[in-house]
């Protein structure tokens, strides 16, 4: 028995030994990686006897292998040599993107089996695509964008069955695009390249925005020469006896139909034309707006009655139309304003259409005096008259300088509007995420700040009206820009009144854990909205679900699994890393943002204590970037 005792202790005691001679192994790798492409700009604590502890290496949770590697803007230049990374075997996902990497890449990376999510984008990697991807079967997520990569599109792609994400998009690759059979494919991007011929039908799914700027034709895109629609894989298959015989008999009865809507349009228009002009909505001589179309199609110059037709499409046209222009009653001045016009004014405007929300579609207004305001046309309110009239009341009295004030409303049995002022630099998702291309100006540390300030005393000031006061639907779009960038939050008090429409958006993102009704949000869940907006103003990432975000996780979970061993830099957007003398105020709103989105309510910090700890953190920043824009302006 003793002997079998010291048996165990010597096996145990070996299988340490082996396990810290791997982790050791991995270490020396790592520090070859460090030395031949990171010099200075990874700040890697060497005296620091494992590897766990350094910034960018997660290891398994019992510490004996390192399983991810997240090197990110660290300003690695260089060739990555061999027999570094690929020490790593257990490694399932390696990050290098916004680098300076250069090629080749080491084939020895072939060992990395385990391999799910490989981020090479923003590199300079040249020639073919590396074989070595074929052979990683584990692969999920494969990024390999804004290199310069050529050669073609191998159909060697195929054969990683378990690939979600294959984005190629601005590199040098030539070629037609292989029919790839990945039924788990659902992100793939191959544009600006090289690539010409037509798109396979496994692929003609995928947005066209994931084909552009190359010579491609076919579903998404335009049709191919000599392809006609219906041609399945663009064959040229004659069209059958019975076909023919169907396009006919379609035609004709087409024909029939359009005589038909043309003699009920004529007597419509003779109607009409007896009414007096006080009964017209829409200004004479603008174009027809087809409420088949798109709601961005509506006319600039049409009215906002016709462009609130547009936005509901085809069914019940006439219907809604009547609706918003044969309104009786007129519009419900609130608060302070030195606005005068009334409901007539405002349904002949000249409208546009500034997009669609969690409760309506909001419009651009210009009236003829030339007063310019913003419109929101609700859907599906749902409680009593009585009761929308006494909330638009209490909204209409807020009065907050971070606050877009409800100046007016209208309401009838099948009309609800909101008449609000105006904000013209639009909002700030729009800011963070609208362009990404060369022309964009950068959002400074300064106006970030300043944003988050300003909302938070625009939110914390709702809370102070009362215990039961939220604002209930926190989010980027939710917050909108005055010309000197400073934050007002829109649309407070209406998810106690309106269901969530159908429209896709991004409001679960926000939504805290124990949110099970959007009308009823308390304001510790109105905190963990505000936490995840902060995390989206230092990272740059719009909150997603798991399949839209490249990481392959929501916000708040990927900050908190990059931040747990302190380390930061990872997280924040590459616009915000040229700021070095503000990084340690960025770490705290960081940590701030992490409080917000504690999993618990009890130990989320009230709005009015978030406020006080920006305040604290960045004012005197924020007030030098407010003096700038103001005397820029």
């Amino acid at each position: 028995m003793h002997k079998f005792i010291i048996y165990l202790h010597f096996l145990a005691s070996f299988y340490f030994i082996s396990t810290s001679a791997d982790l050791k192994s991995e270490r020396s790798a790592l520090l070859a990686l460090r030395n031949a492409v990171g010099g200075r700009s990874l700040l890697w604590n060497i005296s620091e006897p494992t590897p766990c502890k350094w910034v960018g290496v997660i290891c398994s949770k019992d510490g004996t292998f390192v399983t991810e590697l997240h090197l990110p803007g660290m300003g690695l230049s260089g060739i990555i040599p061999e027999k570094s990374i690929s020490i790593l075997t257990n490694l399932n996902t390696l990050s290098l993107r916004y680098n300076a990497l250069v090629s080749p890449l080491p084939q020895d990376l072939s060992k990395l089996a385990e391999l799910r999510n490989l981020y090479i984008q923003h590199n300079l990697f040249t020639g073919n695509i590396p074989e070595f991807i074929y052979g990683l079967s584990n692969l999920v997520r494969v990024n390999l964008a804004d290199n310069k990569f050529n050669g073609s599109v191998s159909e060697e792609f195929g054969g990683l069955k378990r690939l979600g994400t294959l984005y190629l998009q601005n590199n040098n690759l030539s070629g037609s695009v292989p029919d790839l059979d990945l039924p788990g494919l659902e992100l793939f991007n191959v544009s600006n390249n090289g690539l010409s011929g037509r798109i396979p039908d496994r692929l003609d799914g995928m947005p066209d925005s994931a084909f552009l700027g190359t010579k491609l034709c076919g579903k998404p895109l335009a049709l191919c020469d000599g392809e006609r629609e219906g041609e399945g894989g663009g064959k040229g298959k004659k069209l059958s006896k019975g076909a023919i015989a169907g396009i006919v008999i379609g035609s004709i009865l087409g024909v029939l139909l359009l005589l038909l809507i043309l003699f009920i349009c004529c007597r419509k228009r003779g109607k009409k034309e007896v009414r007096s002009s006080r009964d017209v909505g829409v200004k004479e001589g603008g174009n027809e707006i087809d409420g088949s179309k798109d709601v961005e199609s509506a006319d600039r110059e049409s009215g906002l009655a016709a462009a609130a037709v547009a936005a509901i499409g085809g069914k019940d046209k006439e219907k809604e139309e009547s609706n918003v222009v044969g309104a009786k009653k007129g519009l419900v001045y609130l608060g302070k304003t030195k606005w005068n016009f009334d409901l007539e004014d405002l349904l002949k405007a000249s409208a546009e259409v500034l997009g669609k929300g969690t409760f309506g579609t909001a419009y651009k207004a210009i009236l003829e005096g030339g007063t310019i305001v913003a419109v929101k046309r609700l859907k599906d309110v749902l409680v009593s008259e009585k009761d929308f009239r006494d909330k638009m009341e209490e909204v209409g009295n807020m009065d907050h300088e971070n606050l877009v004030p409800l100046r007016a409303y209208y309401y009838s049995g099948d009309e609800k509007l909101l008449v609000l002022e105006y904000m013209p630099m639009g909002s700030l998702s729009a800011l963070l995420h609208g362009n990404k291309g060369a022309g964009r100006t950068p959002l400074n540390w300064e106006t970030r700040a300043g944003i988050a300030l300003g909302a938070a005393r625009g939110i914390s000031y709702l809370h102070s009206q009362g215990s039961s006061v939220s604002h209930g639907n926190i989010k980027s779009s939710n917050v909108l820009l005055s010309k000197s960038y400073e934050a007002r939050v829109s649309d407070f008090g209406l998810a106690q009144v309106v269901a969530p429409g159908s429209t896709p958006n991004r409001v679960a993102g926000y939504r805290a854990p124990e949110v099970t009704d959007p009308r009823k949000v308390s304001q510790k869940a109105d905190v963990y909205s505000f936490g995840v907006l902060l995390l989206e103003l230092l990272t740059g990432k719009a909150p997603t679900h798991a399949i839209l975000n490249e990481e392959g996780v929501d916000l708040p979970r990927w900050v908190q699994s990059v931040v747990k061993d302190e380390w930061s830099s990872e997280v924040f957007d590459l616009e915000l890393l040229r700021y070095q003398n503000v990084e340690e105020d960025m770490v705290q709103l960081l940590q701030l943002a992490v409080d917000c989105t504690a999993q618990f309510p009890d130990n989320r910090p009230t709005m009015a204590e978030v406020t006080k700890r920006i305040e604290e953190l960045c004012s005197s920043t924020i007030q030098e970037a407010q003096g700038d824009i103001v005397s820029q302006s």
